[in-house]
């Protein structure tokens, strides 16, 4: 006679009884190519949003409004001589060079190789990073020398009641 708690209540025992059910769905190939196309279509259309606005602003990137900014006076600065500023942010450094009475140029004071501060060499004319030895032609920024293959980012300046001012950064194409 076999005790009552002894008994197993179905055929298989409690480890197995599930590995054979005919009920359960199969994720075939082609089922588990609809996930994938369904999971694809969930992802683009939910950064949808997203990405438009990144379109946006890259797009508007070209036509971006700085905030007029003085560098110095026009008498502070003699022919030859550079002076160090900010611009367009506090924290972006920026070169100011007085090449003639009436003509200045602005750049973007960090060398397009490996970000090393550029400096101004007024007797040798030539600006330089002194991390690699590359070099600037001071008149369009452009790298004459060294490893920098992209110009140094140039900043439009006016001049104004006897004061220099940068008024924007001019954006070059990739």
């Amino acid at each position: 006679m076999t005790d009552k708690n002894n008994k197993i209540p179905f055929d298989e025992d409690n480890y197995t009884h599930n590995i054979n059910r005919n009920n359960e769905r199969k994720l075939d190939r082609r089922g588990f190519m609809k996930t994938l196309v369904g999971a694809a279509g969930v992802f683009a259309i939910s950064s949808l949003p997203w990405g438009a606005l990144a379109a946006k602003e890259l797009a508007g990137l070209g036509n971006k409004e700085y905030p007029k900014k003085k560098i110095t006076d026009v008498k502070s600065v003699a022919v030859g001589d550079a002076v160090d500023f900010a611009f367009p942010g506090e924290h972006d450094s920026a070169i100011l060079i007085r090449l003639s009475e009436n003509k200045y140029v602005a750049y973007q004071n960090a060398c397009t190789h490996l970000r090393c501060p550029v400096f101004w060499k007024k007797d040798e004319g030539e600006m330089i990073c002194p991390c690699h030895h590359g070099k600037f032609d001071v008149k369009t920024g452009e790298p004459i020398a060294g490893p920098p293959r992209r110009p140094l980012p140039e900043i439009h300046v006016k001049v104004e009641n006897g004061a220099v001012y940068a008024v924007g950064v001019k954006r070059y194409e990739a």
